[in-house]
């Protein structure tokens, strides 16, 4: 029992080192950027990287490092099923939310692409790093065509951007300041020092339930993963922003597919178990291509449409546990 309650708390206290590790390391980056003059464009570039994937990707690192193959599957489908799922119907509950035309037109068509690209890809039950420079590359291609037509969206980045450095003084204009590199430290090592947490506390929870770490993974530490963006959307949405929180929930899921199964193929090949083909990878392509329709009536999500995901998350969570049973 005392194990068991020390890494149920290794484990909490790992989801808040992610959380603010990552709030830290992209404002004290972007400040840092500032100063030395370095474009907006790219500083707003790190902050859509790291702000929507960091906690994931670190997790997934640690896992693919340690040759855990299950639990990094997991962590990315989990999460990706709880953001169009648990996430972006529980935020249109609290607010109906208005979908942007480039989430219709663009972002949620990439989603289901990228999601059916990853099929043939692990259809041997591993992901090499061969395949995962490929989904590095998808990412490049897929950023290099948001800021080349999103013009209403590269504006919302860089007023994030100005958001967190423009209380940056003049004098300091040029200088890299020891607290902008302190924060980027102290966020680092709390991603580090939190990544590792949630990884052991993780592979412990596996073991002493009998379950296995597909599953854990697709779950605990899917949904921990995933609370940066559900304060995120909540919070947006009560401020009348609800199209930006569509957008960053499915900008996540690309991500996640993109940057973290791929940094993480190319940092060490690992290896898939078949029920992620069988139920895991069908059950987020399934909610992927239901939320589809549903953005697209009426241009909004609304309540009961929300209630309806919030479910399906519930109904295919429990049809994956089961079946690993």
């Amino acid at each position: 029992m005392t194990g068991l309650v020390a890494n149920l708390l290794l484990l909490l206290g790992g989801f808040g080192a992610l959380y603010f590790g990552a709030e830290w390391l992209v404002r004290g980056a972007a400040r840092m950027a500032s100063t030395m003059g370095i474009s907006p464009m790219v500083v707003g570039l790190t902050l859509v990287s790291l702000g929507t994937s960091a906690p994931e990707l670190v997790v997934c690192a640690f896992a693919a490092w340690e040759g855990q193959g299950s639990l990094l599957i997991g962590n990315v489908l989990g999460s990706n099923l709880a953001n169009i799922g648990l996430i972006l119907g529980a935020t249109a509950l609290v607010q109906p939310l208005d979908v942007a035309e480039r989430v219709i037109a663009r972002e949620v068509p990439i989603m289901i692409v990228l999601t059916i690209v990853v099929y043939p890809l692990v259809l041997d039950l591993q992901l090499t790093r061969g395949e995962g420079g490929i989904l590095l590359f998808l990412l490049g291609v897929y950023i290099a065509f948001t800021f080349t037509t999103a013009e209403d969206e590269v504006k919302e980045i860089l007023e994030e951007v100005g958001g967190i450095t423009h209380e940056i003084p003049q004098e300091e204009q040029g200088r890299v300041s020891l607290r902008d590199v302190g924060l980027v430290l102290v966020g680092a090592m709390a991603l580090g020092i939190g990544g590792r947490a949630i990884v052991n506390g993780a592979s412990y929870l596996a073991a002493a339930f009998g379950a296995s770490e597909l599953v854990i993974g697709l779950t605990v530490v899917a949904l921990g993963t995933s609370l940066p963006e559900l304060v995120t959307s909540i919070v947006a949405a009560l401020r009348r922003h609800a199209d930006i929180a569509v957008g960053n929930i499915v900008g996540s899921n690309i991500f996640n597919l993109t940057l973290v199964l791929g940094g993480s193929a190319s940092l060490r090949e690992f290896t898939i178990v078949e029920s992620a083909l069988v139920h895991e990878l069908p059950a987020v392509l399934a909610l992927s291509v239901l939320v589809w329709p549903i953005v697209t009536t009426a241009r909004k999500v609304r309540r009961w449409e929300g209630l309806v995901l919030v479910l399906a998350y519930f109904g295919l969570a429990i049809w994956i546990t089961m079946a690993a049973i």
